[in-house]
């Protein structure tokens, strides 16, 4: 080997040892900033501190929050722009309402006749909900997303917004939400992903994060299938922002 291949390879090298020790910096630093609350306490406990979060002054800013996050407006173009096409659905489980931001999305976006089911854990979000987009059409319901009360093969659409980070293991809501899904229906998944804004999401928001890869293939193992990544924009695209957004069908 000579001396210039050597040089390349010793460059190669150090550039990979850079690159694993800037990996293992973030890591370190993400777990010191992502909420760890649902390892430490019941599942109980810790759906009790998710519904007091919710309930409390975040839950009253969220929909300003998701304003000037741009989840909004970004979301809106999403399904405006058939990123995540409604077009055909009948019957829409939204998870997690929240204060109302991805249902005011569907009752513009749905055709006229699709019926829109929203659920909260927090009665107090599902009041802020019906305040804010002042429409008999939706039916709220307060409801678990680990014990939902709803028949199997229910919905042939469900958008799950920033909702399955509320739960310790994500098995136990996906499973719940291929239960209630009819095969072929098709599902609009965000949640937060592994990464250092995410951990700061989690922080505040009192959730935690999952890795791509492995949602997906846990996803996979339910029989619910990862058709296309999605990215509210290139810029979210080139960054790995904005978390995981997903269209996922149930097979």
């Amino acid at each position: 080997m000579n001396k210039q291949t050597m040089s390349r390879v010793n460059t190669g090298l150090f550039q990979n040892e850079h690159s694993d020790g800037a990996r293992a910096r973030k890591k370190s630093l993400r777990g010191l900033i992502e909420d760890r609350l649902y390892q430490r306490v019941s599942y109980h406990e810790y759906r009790e501190k998710v519904r007091h979060v919710y309930d409390g002054p975040q839950g009253a800013i969220l929909a300003t929050c998701s304003v000037l996050s741009l989840h909004v407006p970004l979301g809106d173009r999403l399904l405006r722009e058939r990123k995540f096409d409604l077009r055909g659905a009948r019957d829409i489980l939204d998870v997690g309402s929240g204060a109302g931001q991805i249902a005011r999305h569907l009752l513009k976006y749905a055709d006229p006749e699709a019926k829109i089911t929203c659920f909260d854990l927090s009665l107090e979000m599902l009041r802020r909900a019906r305040v804010r987009l002042k429409s008999s059409r939706p039916r709220f319901v307060a409801a678990d997303l680990s014990m939902l009360p709803f028949a199997d093969a229910s919905f042939d659409c469900v958008t799950c917004g920033y909702v399955l980070e509320h739960l310790p293991d994500p098995r136990v809501g996906l499973s719940e939400l291929a239960r209630v899904m009819k095969k072929g229906a098709k599902m609009l998944l965000l949640t937060t992903e592994d990464n250092l804004s995410g951990a700061w999401t989690s922080r505040i928001w009192c959730c935690r994060t999952y890795n791509r890869r492995e949602l997906a293939r846990l996803c996979a193992e339910l029989g619910l299938r990862w058709r296309n990544e999605l990215w509210y924009t290139r810029m979210h695209q080139m960054l790995r922002a904005g978390g995981i957004c997903v269209e996922i069908v149930k097979e």
